[in-house]
């Protein structure tokens, strides 16, 4: 996906949020016919069927039908993929959407007169119902058949055209690194280098936290809750800028300096579920499990291992992530006393000393368990 900025003004953003409120009212109402499904009633409606029923609701709701049928057809494509992804396990089950969070909306069959180009730094993408709406060019725009147009949670707009970038060429020289991902250093390698992904600073930290008491204090429905609920929100949208940027650069260095890099395989859904439990059974230590869960997170473990995939394909081994942080990589022997502390590592047979993230990254260069 290349994405780009987009700078509509008044009227064209008035616009979009009215695609945005129907593509994301057809979603919520596939959701709901999807919940319906049990043994006795049959299976939910299909897309063919929800198409049919999409064109009734439209004749009886004329707000519906001033909107543009392409978004709200592609919304329920869009969900039926999402079921397809579900069933096969790839996925979660798609979820009901609120408004102001992960708004947007996808257009398909985009010819290439949907695309201008204006001067040397902006374009124009033609949007159903819209018009020509501007973006800034930040590179050149490729040939794609499908966009998507997205606000994120501070305002911001932005296009992304699907299409499918050139991969990165496998380097000349160059062998295989192992890269192990942690919480105090978010990526170590197996050549002993040590990456940190990039967070909020000391004072931007405290002031998020003050504004979250400011937040927690607020009255509902006030305007002031609003006022902070934006403000927290350029907090967040700071620290996730920053995350995808370290991302992309890191993983864009993986792929031009090694020819094959092996990662831990990791199940970071299960491995950041909640600890809280039930009112039956409730959990234990459930504030530390959330910090820690916020801090892995906040590492962008997922996301830097699919960028890596998706720039150097065929060429990313996912290794069982057990034990490659105990054992030994000069001598093979395992142990927990070996890791003496989070940095520390230190053989109890052999006595071999490292980082200890380093040496899991070892272990996991070489493939071992």
């Amino acid at each position: 996906m290349s994405r780009f900025r987009l700078y509509p003004d008044a009227a064209e953003e008035e616009a979009l949020l009215v695609h945005c409120g129907h593509a994301r009212y057809v979603w919520n109402l596939a959701c709901e016919q999807g919940s319906w499904w049990n043994p006795r009633r049959g299976p939910a409606p299909g897309y063919v069927e929800q198409n049919r029923q999409l064109t009734d609701a439209r004749g009886d709701n004329p707000w519906l039908a001033a909107g543009s049928v392409i978004v709200q057809q592609q919304a329920l494509r869009d969900y039926t993929t999402a079921m397809a992804h579900f069933f096969r396990g790839s996925r979660r089950r798609p979820s009901f959407r609120r408004r102001g969070r992960a708004e947007g909306f996808r257009i398909v069959a985009v010819k290439p007169a949907d695309v201008r180009r204006v001067n040397g730094r902006w374009s124009q993408v033609r949007v159903p119902k819209v018009g020509w709406v501007r973006f800034r060019r930040s590179r050149p725009v490729p040939a794609a058949r499908s966009y998507r147009v997205t606000q994120d949670r501070v305002g911001r707009w932005h296009v992304a055209f699907a299409a499918v970038p050139d991969p990165i060429p496998v380097p000349d020289t160059g062998g295989v690194v192992g890269v192990d991902r942690g919480v105090a250093v978010s990526a170590a390698l197996s050549t002993g280098e040590l990456l940190s992904c990039p967070g909020l600073r000391p004072k931007e930290t405290e002031r998020l936290r003050r504004l979250q008491r400011r937040f927690a204090r607020s009255r509902r429905g006030s305007n002031r809750r609003a006022r902070l609920r934006a403000r927290i929100a350029r907090v967040r949208t700071r620290e996730a800028d920053r995350r995808k940027d370290w991302v992309e650069k890191t993983s864009t260095d993986l792929a031009r300096r090694f020819v094959l890099i092996r990662v831990e395989d990791l199940r970071i859904g299960a491995m950041t579920r909640s600890a809280r439990g039930t009112p039956a059974a409730p959990g234990r230590n459930v504030a530390q499990k959330a910090g820690l869960n916020r801090g892995i997170l906040a590492q962008g473990w997922g996301l830097l291992v699919r960028r890596v995939e998706q720039k150097a394909p065929g060429r990313v081994e996912r290794v069982p992530a057990a034990f490659t942080s105990q054992r030994c990589f000069a001598c093979g022997y395992v142990v927990a006393g070996s890791r003496e502390s989070q940095a520390r590592f230190c053989c109890v047979a052999c006595g071999y000393q490292s980082n200890a993230d380093v040496n899991a990254a070892c272990n996991i260069a070489e493939g071992r368990r």
